[in-house]
């Protein structure tokens, strides 16, 4: 969500005269993420504000998009808190700005979290199981663009800037990735990308599952470990004392199984899936760091948080 593609108020004004969302009353770039260009825009509409998200993708086409939008609409509609995307008059979700494709999302309450509570993970483990259940009625399908196969690439196109560490640390895990089978393990709609900035609270309630836009058909179980590898860490500022509060994986994985019970095969391969999620993690980092994109306004997160992360599930 850093900015990438900069608009002023007649950009704004012009790509609203095509929602029935009202006028532009103030508009603000969001900083924090690091794929799509992201603004705070508020409006008013006979006298009531409305506050709305707009995205610009930066990465994805148009014709890739409307999964995304689509699983989020279907998503907010069978009672999983997600923005739901707003449709422009000619009920599409998607219209260009800039010549890129951009959308504009309904502004979910709350803020994201930075030392998730136990009450917290339980709410976290509950919600993603609810989220897989319900996309086995989602009618469509996209791959996963951040599998193993993108992970070697990844790899390979850093690898030169890379200390010789992290190139043997790299390159072990992806040897013991390609000998795991995961074909056989449930999978469906996942989120993949379910950090504890991707959720909304207010208080210990949820109020919205945000950033959809990873979201693909893959491994329920990955998705899981994804988000263990981030809410389930105990609070430290050092990186290489980075380690897992036991409490709050235990409850985010009892409150995930009393949704959706983990098959044995799954029980077996959850090791190894939280290997793979800070695998991916680490070299999406690494890229970001050693490949940077240019943005008025950028984040690029600490590769070191999951190169440590990595370690400590190679060890367990």
């Amino acid at each position: 969500m850093s900015v990438y593609t900069v608009v002023d108020a007649n950009d704004l004004n012009e790509f609203l005269q095509n929602y029935d969302v009202g006028t532009l009353a103030s508009f603000e770039g969001i900083s924090a993420g690091i794929e799509n260009t992201n603004y705070f825009v508020n409006t008013e509409h006979n006298g009531i504000q409305k506050q709305f998200v707009l995205t610009i993708f930066e990465h994805h086409s148009f014709d890739e998009l409307p999964y995304f939008l689509n699983i989020m609409a279907f998503m907010a509609e069978h009672q999983i808190p997600t923005a739901h995307p707003v449709a422009t008059r000619s009920n599409d979700y998607l219209q260009p700005l800039k010549s890129k494709p951009a959308a504009l999302v309904a502004r979910l309450t709350g803020s994201g979290v930075e030392t998730p509570s136990v009450t917290q993970c339980t709410v976290m483990g509950e919600s993603l199981a609810k989220f897989h259940l319900a996309g086995a009625d989602f009618s469509e399908h996209r791959a996963n663009d951040r599998d193993l196969s993108w992970m070697k690439n990844t790899f390979e196109l850093i690898a030169s800037h890379l200390p010789e560490d992290e190139q043997i640390l790299i390159q072990e895990e992806l040897n013991f990735q390609s000998q795991v089978d995961w074909k056989h393990l449930p999978a469906g709609v996942i989120h993949a990308d379910l950090f504890c900035d991707n959720a909304l609270f207010d208080g210990d309630e949820l109020s919205g599952i945000i950033d959809l836009y990873y979201a693909c058909n893959s491994v329920f179980l990955y998705d899981l470990a994804v988000m263990v590898n981030d809410w389930c860490r105990a609070q430290t500022e050092n990186v290489d004392q980075i380690s897992f509060d036991a409490n709050k994986v235990e409850t985010m994985l009892q409150a995930y199984q009393l949704i959706r019970p983990l098959t044995s095969e799954e029980q077996a391969a959850w090791p190894a899936a939280l290997r793979l999620a800070a695998l991916r993690f680490f070299l999406s980092r690494l890229k970001d760091k050693h490949i940077p994109r240019e943005g008025e306004m950028t984040q690029i997160k600490d590769p070191n948080v999951f190169k440590t992360i990595l370690k400590i599930h190679q060890l367990h």
